[in-house]
């Protein structure tokens, strides 16, 4: 049998070792990084990957697009899919960062708490993102959007990026993302006051609403974060929390809860990718489909 091959491609300097570690587990051969890929360089990239084994062997190899930019990642996956020719077929994935699978897998967690315990679905309810801008707060806002959702993008330093947020979302899936400004404590309370659900994809070691934020939201149903660097990002909310009741009765999903099915999801998509039986193309949808069944 063909050995799995796995062509890891990074625009930044560095190939994350969380992907290479999770590659290697997930079963691959050989994992080979390439890093400072620009995007004219994913095509002669992914033709060698191709032209360099029979069309049999050519579903034991993949590539899988890393970085911390979720659009860049998103036009390096259409420059590899429009490579392919039959029957020279590869596998591509996407997850920069690890934001796609994160996403997913905090959307997931979230979507489940609604059901089982506030008898509600994505479909109609209210989103707010604190930390849209970055790519797993853009990916989670774009999935719940997709869902049905009313997502809305805070922009803690204005309306200005994320409302550039919000156009790319509409360009690219079709779907609406509202932007507000968040850029002071009074105008992110007023985002909360509004949503059934706060997602806090902030950077590490900041808290985005404490247990005050909490009392003053009665529409709040369920809050998640993905920061697990004290502080946390929501006041009261620990690590492995999944379901639990903060002030107000509010539904609190932690990071490594989240972190737990991110990583569950990753795994299951590389080894997709290695026993599949025709070629995929991987990207936050098909992590929020798997996600949903890990919850």
């Amino acid at each position: 049998m063909a050995k799995t091959i796995l062509h890891m491609l990074s625009p930044l300097k560095h190939m994350s070792p969380f992907d290479v570690n999770m590659a290697l587990d997930a079963g691959y051969d050989s994992v080979t990084p390439y890093s400072n890929v620009t995007l004219d360089e994913v095509m002669p990239l992914v033709q060698d990957a191709m032209f360099s084994r029979s069309p049999k062997d050519c579903l034991r190899t993949a590539v899988f697009i890393a970085g911390k930019d979720a659009i860049l990642a998103l036009d390096m996956v259409d420059v590899a899919r429009k490579t392919l020719l039959k029957p020279f077929e590869i596998s591509i994935f996407a997850d920069p960062a690890g934001s796609f699978t994160t996403a997913a897998a905090m959307v997931a967690c979230v979507e489940k708490l609604l059901k089982t315990k506030k008898n509600k679905t994505l479909a109609g309810t209210k989103f707010v993102i604190y930390g849209a801008t970055g790519v797993v707060g853009f990916s989670s806002g774009v999935i719940a959007a997709l869902e049905g959702a009313e997502v809305t993008f805070a922009g803690h330093d204005g309306i200005g990026r994320v409302a550039k947020s919000a156009e790319e979302v509409k360009k690219r899936f079709n779907a609406t993302v509202i932007p507000v400004d968040a850029s002071t404590p009074e105008l992110r309370l007023a985002a909360l006051t509004k949503a059934d659900v706060a997602l806090c994809a902030g950077r590490a070691g900041l808290q985005i609403l404490s247990a005050e934020d909490l009392k003053k939201a009665p529409n709040l149903l369920v809050t998640a974060d993905v920061n697990a660097v004290p502080p946390y990002g929501v006041e009261g909310l620990e690590l492995m929390d999944n379901g639990k009741e903060l002030v107000g009765g509010i539904l609190g999903v932690g990071p490594l809860a989240i972190g737990d099915i991110k990583y569950k999801t990753e795994s299951q998509l590389f080894q997709k990718m290695a026993t599949t039986d025709k070629a995929l193309c991987l990207d936050f949808r098909d992590a929020f489909t798997l996600a949903r069944t890990l919850v």
